[in-house]
């Protein structure tokens, strides 16, 4: 028994060898790391020499800066309203910043004193404090001062809003000719694209004269002409024809009011346009 543990345990030279030289590799591979570290010198960075390298590389490739980098010798004085989009960058506006400020202006939108410039999205207070004492708004591109009656406007009209250009002009008659006449100048922020901003810088430049608007008359119009009206959606439309149809015509607002699917609101906002014969 003894005899054949001692065999399967012993070891033959070559053998014995071969694992010496294992044993040597793998102490190897553990202390390389420590080796390397001792033997490695870190080279000190001369941040004088870094530094000159660095404005030289600049002198020979200058880029305009953008944002709070910009330096305020390199801003100019400048009028939003007029200013291109190269001009935006090269004050330290982006792209993108340049893009949205062109496209106000270009639908009719004005910068009428320097505090207007927050409004536009995108533009930090950074960008504003930075740029403010630059701005100088000229009033030669100012629209003479009109109050427009919104009923009787045409496109030419209307564009004399400040404010108000031709794309502007176009949606408020396509909405005045669906709804039949503006009975309040509120109305204007139904207008596709015209939100409060925009409604706060026009309001005072129009009126409403109410006696212009178109009336509906309840008991004959069709059901493709009242679809026209933008209170009333498909349903409401629809129940209002088949409520004639089933009880005749309608004698006033009240009989409206069984309708359940149209709401005060609703019948607030129809009840000026229309007429009961």
């Amino acid at each position: 028994m003894k005899a054949q543990i001692k065999n399967y345990l012993s070891l033959t030279k070559k053998e014995w060898n071969g694992m010496v030289v294992l044993l040597v590799l793998i102490a190897l591979v553990l202390i390389a790391p420590y080796v390397y570290q001792w033997l490695r010198k870190d080279n000190t960075i001369n941040v004088t020499a870094f530094n000159t390298a660095v404005a030289a590389l600049n002198k020979a490739n200058p880029q305009p800066l953008n944002g709070a980098e910009q330096s305020i010798n390199d801003l100019f004085k400048f009028d939003p309203n007029t200013t291109s989009a190269t001009d935006w960058q090269k004050l330290g506006i982006t792209a993108k910043q340049a893009a949205i400020i062109k496209n106000y202006t270009a639908k009719g939108g004005r910068f009428r004193k320097a505090e207007d410039l927050q409004k536009i999205y995108g533009l930090t207070k950074v960008d504003y404090a930075r740029l403010a004492p630059f701005i100088i708004i000229s009033k030669g591109n100012a629209k003479t001062n009109v109050v427009v009656e919104l009923n009787a406007a045409d496109s030419a009209k209307l564009t004399s809003i400040d404010g108000v250009g031709g794309a502007f002009a176009k949606r408020i008659i396509y909405y005045r000719e669906r709804l039949g006449g503006f009975i309040s100048k509120e109305q204007l922020k139904e207008v596709y694209g015209i939100d409060e901003l925009k409604y706060d810088e026009i309001k005072d430049q129009v009126k409403v004269d109410a006696g212009r608007i178109r009336k509906i008359n309840i008991n004959t119009i069709t059901f493709d002409k009242l679809r026209l009206m933008p209170y009333l959606n498909y349903k409401r439309v629809n129940a209002i024809i088949e409520y004639r149809k089933q009880h005749g015509d309608y004698t006033s607002i009240n009989d409206l009011k069984n309708i359940a699917i149209i709401d005060e609101g609703i019948l607030r906002k129809i009840e000026p346009y229309l007429v009961f014969k």
